[in-house]
């Protein structure tokens, strides 16, 4: 790029490199520059860099199930499974229908089987009492942003110790497996034998920042208690479904049941509504999700009924 005072000689012709926009001209890169071609394919190879496939490098098959009837079941898991398999995963309550899966059925068959069982338990953790004992689950894991009410970038992982016993540790991290008496001393260093998962702690988690706000949010959870934030959580899910006008809203998740979460997830029975009240909500300073087409309300312990009904009204 470069030429004389006129200008000329100074055409930057890059537009091919950014595709088409969709036919709109995106005058506001002071908002969001848009991402060139070559980054778009770099977020695509790291959106398909998620925790199972890359183990196709090794030999491992990773097969997708597609629930029968909408929530995936014991039978058709017994039906899917098969000698090769080694390890199902899925998740506990799904983000876009707001089903809560029978994790004691699934573990069930996975143990027949010898099958390792893997929860995501992201959606559920904090909002529905979980007691993992005799459920036949081998991992869980949960993001601590969502329902733990913990800053952006936490998590954890849960290990049954059978499993955490078979697994073969990752290079030792200082924080986790060296011994606290050792820190500071110039006799050398000894390993701490057993540190459960967090043996699989890598280096750089000792983000201080986030994790020590986010102990204190899990310790005034439970000094709550689970089974009141969840018996809060699910008085304001009833009073919204029993606010929701049936003859103009569809109801995508569970109504009532073990299968119901803290998400309900609904649209208007004239789909191209749904976006059009998702902006209404907005502009009442009603704060929901617009998935798939759809709008997703889930409440939790720091709402209360007025804001139930504040979104009923706009709904109305």
């Amino acid at each position: 790029m470069s030429g004389g005072p006129d200008g000329e000689g100074t055409r930057l012709d890059v537009a091919g490199d950014f595709g088409g926009f969709e036919g709109r001209a995106w005058l506001n890169c002071a908002h969001q520059g848009p991402l060139p071609q070559a980054a778009v394919q770099a977020a695509e190879r790291a959106l398909a860099d998620v925790p199972w496939l890359p183990l196709a490098e090794r030999g491992v098959r990773v097969r997708l199930l597609r629930p029968e009837g909408g929530v995936l079941e014991a039978g058709q898991l017994a039906a899917e499974l098969g000698a090769a398999t080694r390890l199902f995963c899925c998740s506990w309550v799904f983000s876009f229908t707001g089903h809560a899966v029978d994790l004691a059925a699934l573990g069930q068959v996975c143990r027949r089987a010898g099958v390792r069982f893997v929860v995501n338990g992201s959606q559920g953790v904090a909002a529905i009492p979980l007691r993992l004992g005799g459920l036949g689950v081998d991992a869980l894991v949960s993001c601590g942003f969502k329902w733990l009410c913990g800053p952006y970038g936490t998590g954890f992982c849960w290990l049954h110790p059978d499993l955490a016993a078979s697994l073969t540790y990752r290079p030792a991290y200082w924080l986790a497996h060296l011994a606290q008496d050792d820190l500071g001393q110039d006799t050398g260093y000894r390993l701490r034998e057993e540190v459960g998962s967090a043996g699989w702690d890598v280096f750089g988690t000792a983000n201080f920042l986030t994790f020590e706000p986010w102990t204190v949010s899990v310790e005034y959870l439970l000094g709550l208690g689970v089974e009141r934030v969840a018996a809060w959580d699910q008085r304001l899910v009833e009073r919204f479904l029993q606010g929701l006008d049936p003859d103009r809203y569809g109801l995508v998740s569970p109504g009532q049941g073990t299968a119901r979460s803290a998400l309900v997830v609904f649209g208007d029975h004239r789909p191209e509504r749904n976006r059009v009240l998702f902006e209404r909500l907005a502009a009442a300073g009603v704060d929901v999700a617009f998935r798939r087409g759809r709008l997703r309300v889930s409440p939790h312990l720091y709402n209360t009924e007025a804001d139930i009904d504040r979104a009923l009204e706009v709904l109305a």
